[in-house]
């Protein structure tokens, strides 16, 4: 255990929290480690909706490319930013337990959402078509940086709330009392999971990081992003998808909307104890495929080409 295992991450406080994490495991099992933190495009570029960018693994490409170069040798993602087709060579190697898996709204005050008018935050085209799909007369608007630059704006502005991911506030002890959690709104393909990835070439690393994995989040994440590869294609849209697996019975429950929310196509199936998992996430997407779902991403994919 010689080997120093290099941690690259992003340089933000959550991507910092979940590097040091990832650190402190490798270090109570003997391994040697060291954090490189680095900034991505996704970071730097905050006046621009992540969409609007069309860049697959904007969080994550600077990270790729610093692997690839030999410069880091592991990397720590959000699992639900990275793309579910990963770079030539790099590996996904463990999927660490799942903390919170919901979406929450920041308020400020009281405000009765379901009757009155409101601006809600988010930089999520997932969170806006669900809060529009439920909320019709409320407006969304957009916001970016990381969480305790939101958190600052929405602070600073006349909106009436903003969503987050419950997951990354909790992470840094952010978490305002002042929130609501949205158990209706289905969370993002593997959202408040943590993902470690290597260099396929990489025994050791790849077989140290693997000691970290927790089998029921890789299932549960396998199958949601399987649902969201299957629907996408490479295109980014409002999908959410949300798997648990409890005494080897793995349930699924996913949603493909329109971006205005006007449109929702939803899934709901249960996968027997025993029973290969392996094209579940498939299975249901092309449920959805057949039902509407290829003529509603044909739809957004020309939306945002516009």
């Amino acid at each position: 255990m010689s080997k120093t295992i290099r941690i690259g991450t992003r340089d933000s406080e959550l991507a910092l929290w979940q590097a040091h994490t990832v650190e402190r495991k490798l270090n109570a099992m003997g391994y040697h480690t060291e954090i490189v933190a680095v900034k991505s495009t996704g970071d730097l570029i905050l006046d621009v909706p992540l969409y609007e960018l069309g860049i697959t693994g904007i969080f994550t490409k600077t990270l790729d490319v610093a692997m690839i170069r030999g410069e880091v040798d592991i990397a720590v993602h959000s699992m639900k930013d990275v793309p579910t087709a990963l770079p030539k060579g790099i590996v996904q190697a463990a999927v660490l337990e799942r903390a919170s898996v919901h979406d929450i709204l920041v308020t400020k005050g009281d405000h009765d959402f379901a009757a009155n008018a409101a601006t809600i935050a988010t930089g999520s085209l997932r969170r806006q078509a669900q809060w529009l799909n439920r909320y019709p007369h409320h407006t969304v608007t957009d916001l970016r940086g990381n969480v305790n630059t939101r958190l600052k704006k929405l602070e600073e502005s006349d909106w009436q709330g903003a969503v987050f991911a419950k997951a990354g506030l909790e992470r840094i002890n952010v978490l305002p009392n002042n929130h609501i959690t949205l158990n209706w709104m289905i969370p993002a393909p593997a959202q408040g999971a943590m993902v470690v990835v290597t260099m396929e070439d990489d025994i050791f690393c790849t077989e140290a990081v693997a000691k970290l994995n927790h089998g029921p989040t890789d299932v549960a994440t396998f199958v949601e992003r399987q649902f969201l590869k299957q629907l996408e294609g490479g295109c980014t849209a409002p999908i959410g998808a949300l798997a648990t697996v409890i005494d080897g019975e793995i349930r699924l429950e996913g949603v493909l909307l329109s971006i205005d929310g006007k449109e929702k196509l939803h899934i709901e199936k249960v996968l027997p104890a025993g029973s290969d998992f392996m094209n579940f996430g498939n299975d249901c997407a092309n449920e959805i495929l057949a039902n509407g779902g290829a003529e509603l991403m044909a739809q957004i994919k020309a939306q945002l080409k516009k």
